[in-house]
């Protein structure tokens, strides 16, 4: 079994980009790329050198094999996709900005990947990796999903591996927000990196400060809370320290879909690769503006050299 850096599962979907500026009803061309939060993350790592896969299942349609190739083509392992002959591939329309949040409409509802289930968990692949990352997605697909995270998130403490939690809330894919709150904090607590946005972060805990919100987590005994803060940069807390890393100067923000997956990036990286929390969040900062610089979820994420040379470019004034 091929020794893994970082692991991680999810649903991806084949995403259709407008072509032109406008309502997606009115736009007549797209470009396909692909989408969803853990593939941005397998993506993101893997350019910087690790070994990432990615677990999950697709139908067995043109849809499930674009996104398996584009994975590959990514260097990232998906040796453990399975095929679904019984449930198509999602797919999501995402329209064209000149600034700020696109917006995005959904066809997943039922897809293969709502499926991925317990009897579907290989456990030798696990064993074979790092890290675990999680995000709050699959937990809101279906009961199949949420059982096999859960049983995912416990065999990886047993194996004493770490583990990270990106919330990603989707609020549209709960039956309540009250809901979403309960199951998404059970399974952050168990982490031992979470890195909340900080309006999500208020959403999940009821506090409005960073530093009240990273408490809350660790008082449950998370080890490390990083809070996204947009353009500000980004807030960490542990039981021993705390700090603020701010954020890169960005003159044009083409789209934000994937900033926080590409911050995820470069803070579990930074602390695979042993650097300090604030050398790791630094990192994260700077995948983030360059996430928001480009129209794709990922195209912006950087190479090992690629972000070296533009934190070193652009660190002026970034503390």
């Amino acid at each position: 079994m091929q020794k893994l850096d970082v692991i991680t599962f999810g649903e991806a979907m084949a995403m259709f980009i407008a072509d032109h500026p406008g309502s997606l009803h009115e736009v007549n061309q797209f470009t396909r790329e692909l989408a969803g939060a853990e593939t941005n993350v397998a993506i993101g790592l893997a350019r910087l050198g690790l070994n990432s896969g990615w677990i999950s299942k697709v139908g067995n349609d043109a849809f499930g094999k674009f996104i398996i190739e584009r994975l590959k083509n990514e260097n990232v392992d998906t040796s453990q996709v399975l095929i679904d002959d019984n449930y198509p591939t999602g797919f999501q329309l995402k329209s064209k900005v000149l600034a700020g949040d696109p917006e995005v409409q959904y066809f997943r509802k039922g897809s293969a990947a709502s499926h991925l289930s317990v009897d579907d968990f290989y456990q030798e692949y696990y064993t074979a990796a790092r890290h675990l990352h999680m995000t709050g997605i699959p937990l809101a697909l279906s009961k199949e999903t949420r059982e096999f995270a859960k049983h995912a998130l416990s065999f990886m403490r047993m194996q004493g591996r770490t583990i990270s939690f990106d919330p990603n809330l989707r609020p549209t894919l709960w039956s309540s927000k009250e809901e979403m709150v309960k199951v998404t904090n059970e399974f952050a607590f168990q982490a031992n990196y979470v890195m909340p946005g900080i309006a999500e972060g208020e959403l999940l805990t009821g506090f409005k400060h960073p530093r009240d919100i990273a408490s809350f987590y660790l008082d449950e005994g998370v080890e490390l809370v990083v809070i996204k803060l947009g353009e500000e940069g980004a807030f960490y807390k542990t039981q021993i320290g705390e700090g603020t890393v701010q954020g890169f100067k960005v003159q044009k923000v083409v789209d934000t879909v994937g900033a926080g997956d590409g911050f995820a990036v470069g803070v579990i990286s930074g602390l695979l690769d042993c650097l300090s929390i604030h050398d790791a969040v630094l990192q994260g900062n700077a995948i983030g503006s360059l996430a928001v610089q480009a129209p794709g979820d990922n195209d912006g994420y950087p190479t090992k050299c690629q972000l070296r040379n533009y934190i070193e470019n652009n660190l002026q004034g970034v503390k």
